[in-house]
């Protein structure tokens, strides 16, 4: 099958949302030793704290055991939930700014990486995207649970989809500068690299996690969706094999006999890489073309869809990330295994 390279047209424009933060510095003060808390306190007041302790229990002592409050207890939940997204917004900023933090290995000393300066300007706005996208999600969600109107509910649809473009819009602008930063995933958590394809997420895998969330489908629905998920990979296999066609043939160019040669020709060697340099530059073809297959999918789901069928499948694409990302914060703040 011929996968013929098509090029995304997207008006420029920057996520909606507010200028750039610098994480706030963290500073702690540590107390006087309690001893020597203890040592100052006059006697009297020590006295009187000793018989408080002794003195006759509250009538709470003699209550029985509190029936727990679920509305607290969901409260709790979402307070976490918070947090944690606070954490990972945290982390992208920190990534963005070129700086780790190590774990207990590391003492917890700060890292410079090695990022271009593109590559950092794309994770700042990554980050700010990311965070626009929570907001949006949340409003989608909060209309879905209200039960708003189909044109009102469309238009919170369509502002989902358009912010996905501009995703796509930042990726086609740094494709060309750094095209391995997006290849690494470096800009995204330990958790969702995992499951990364040519710089993003497998259009096939996404329509499979979606399925539950489209029901129910018509017979009419159901054969484009399964007409979807077959050409998409269809396309997804043909663009593995070329990238691996493109390792392949790169390794051959490096690993050919007068390259590895010691002491090596410098003609022979500049010749070689100048060969390697030609055949690397297809990777960014590579890229953008998996950047389309994923919007293109996007797109049609939506065509596809209702419009609430849709905004159920936005709000489950974001939770499916934002699981990803606890997922990833979580494994940091493990503890340290013995």
């Amino acid at each position: 099958m011929h996968i013929a390279s098509s090029k995304v047209s997207i008006g420029l424009g920057s996520p909606a949302s507010s200028g750039s933060k610098r994480s706030s510095e963290l500073s702690m003060e540590f107390s006087n030793p309690r001893n020597d808390v203890a040592s100052r306190l006059e006697p009297g007041k020590t006295a009187k704290r000793e018989g408080n302790r002794k003195g006759p229990s509250s009538s709470s002592e003699h209550e029985g055991p509190k029936t727990p409050d679920p509305k607290a207890y969901v409260q709790q939940l979402e307070s976490s939930r918070i947090k944690l997204t606070q954490m990972e917004q945290e982390l992208q900023r920190a990534r963005a700014q070129g700086v780790f933090h190590l774990g207990e290995q590391g003492q917890g000393l700060p890292v410079c990486s090695n990022l271009s300066s593109d590559a950092a300007i794309f994770d700042m706005e990554y980050a700010r995207w990311a965070e626009e996208n929570h907001r949006l999600t949340c409003e989608l969600g909060a209309a879905l649970q209200e039960h708003f109107p189909e044109n009102e509910l469309r238009l919170f649809v369509d502002n989902c989809l358009a912010h996905y473009d501009e995703m796509m819009n930042l990726k086609s602008m740094v494709v060309k500068t750094d095209v391995f930063h997006l290849v690494s995933g470096m800009w995204k958590t330990p958790a969702e690299r995992c499951f990364m394809w040519m710089g993003g997420f497998r259009p096939s895998e996404l329509i499979k996690i979606l399925l539950n969330h489209m029901e129910p489908l018509s017979e009419q629905q159901i054969l484009w969706i399964c007409g979807l998920q077959q050409s998409t990979q269809e396309t997804e296999e043909a663009l593995s094999q070329g990238l691996e066609a493109l390792h392949q043939s790169l390794s051959d160019t490096i690993a050919s006999d007068h390259a590895l040669c010691y002491p090596s020709n410098m003609a022979n060697y500049m010749g070689q890489m100048a060969i390697a340099m030609t055949k690397l530059s297809t990777l960014e073809g590579f890229v953008r073309q998996a950047d389309n297959l994923r919007q293109q999918t996007l797109h049609r789901l939506h065509q596809i869809l209702t419009t609430r069928q849709a905004a159920r499948c936005f709000v489950a694409i974001a939770e499916y990330f934002h699981r990803l990302r606890a997922l990833s914060s979580l494994w940091l703040m493990r503890p340290p295994q013995e």
